[in-house]
């Protein structure tokens, strides 16, 4: 009988929580977790495990969380698990080249993109603010550049009208880690996994989130805005100056709607359960909010709590 897989495993956020099951339950070994080192999290920002290391350690998977893996030490202790695969998915380290070249089978990753589009941090709120109508996960095996490898396994899924970045993740992670569960099948029945190279053309880049991208121009068009709304959501909630009040908006749609002349940012209208908002063409409709230092709340309560009405 052949001897199992010897997996390491390499993630740190939600994202890579099952991926990570994905691995224990292939019947491969997971002989260890590599996890970004504990850090402040939450409004308390309270020293926090990661979710994998939290996965990990419930498992029962030894826990490595070095700073680095370009340190010689570091890199003689992942050696002396004698790892035949690293899986990488959001792992936010650096792999170095001695580090790709240590297992047997080298090193997969689970990204969230067909590559080569959107290449790097944030590939899925990138893909909503582009307007793409389709993305997917490429399960690739890792090289030297950034998100460059050959891909090995890929899965599409459409982009819904109504995705915001936070249903759009747990899709990806799900299916992310059912392609890798394909592929870790595949290697254990002895198939080879053909690469194919990445096409040179339709390359880009997901740049990492900046919460300053998060605070909407009213000049933009309605369309543009209402991505950001979906893209931003739950993090880093695209804010606004709405009727002089800064809010943050959790839910809007565009309006191929006519603005009567009024300028960018004015409020043009008022429902129930909406307000419309003039932006540089057409309308934003807003249906749920925030104020500052209070808590999500739909339009209508925000709008009962002013007691001095919205100017239209």
């Amino acid at each position: 009988m052949s001897k199992p897989l010897r997996l390491v495993f390499a993630g740190t956020p939600e994202f890579a929580v099952p991926s990570l099951a994905a691995c224990l339950a292939s019947g491969a070994e997971v002989v260890a977790a590599y996890t970004q080192p504990d850090r402040p999290a939450g409004r308390g920002r309270k020293i926090a495990a990661s979710p994998v290391k939290q996965a990990a350690l419930a498992a029962n998977v030894p826990v490595e969380q070095p700073e680095t893996l370009r340190d010689p030490a570091a890199r003689a202790r992942l050696a002396a698990y004698a790892p035949d695969l690293v899986v990488v998915v959001a792992y936010g380290l650096i792999l170095p080249k001695a580090v790709l070249a240590l297992p047997r089978l080298g090193c997969w990753n689970v990204h969230a993109s067909l590559l080569p589009r959107w290449r790097g941090a944030a590939p899925i709120q990138r893909a909503i603010l582009a307007g793409d109508a389709e993305t997917g996960v490429d399960l690739m095996q890792m090289e030297a550049g950034l998100d460059t490898g050959p891909v090995l396994l890929e899965a599409r899924t459409p982009i819904a009208p109504d995705d915001t970045g936070g249903r759009l993740h747990d899709r990806l992670a799900t299916l992310g880690a059912a392609t890798l569960a394909d592929g870790l099948a595949r290697v254990r029945r002895g198939d080879t996994l053909a690469p194919t190279a990445q096409r040179e053309d339709g390359v880009a880049y997901a740049h990492k989130l900046d919460k300053a991208e998060a605070r909407l121009d009213w000049n933009e068009p309605a369309v543009a805005l209402a991505r950001k709304v979906r893209a931003f959501d739950p993090w880093p909630v695209a804010e606004a100056v709405i009727d002089g009040e800064r809010l943050r908006i959790w839910s809007a749609q565009a309006l191929d709607a006519d603005t009567g002349g009024a300028a960018p940012g004015r409020v043009v209208a008022t429902q129930r359960d909406a307000i419309d908002v003039a932006t540089g063409a057409g309308v934003l409709r807003i249906t749920e909010l925030q104020r500052e230092g209070g808590r999500r709340m739909a339009v209508r309560d925000w709008l009962n709590a002013r007691r001095d009405g919205v100017a239209a």
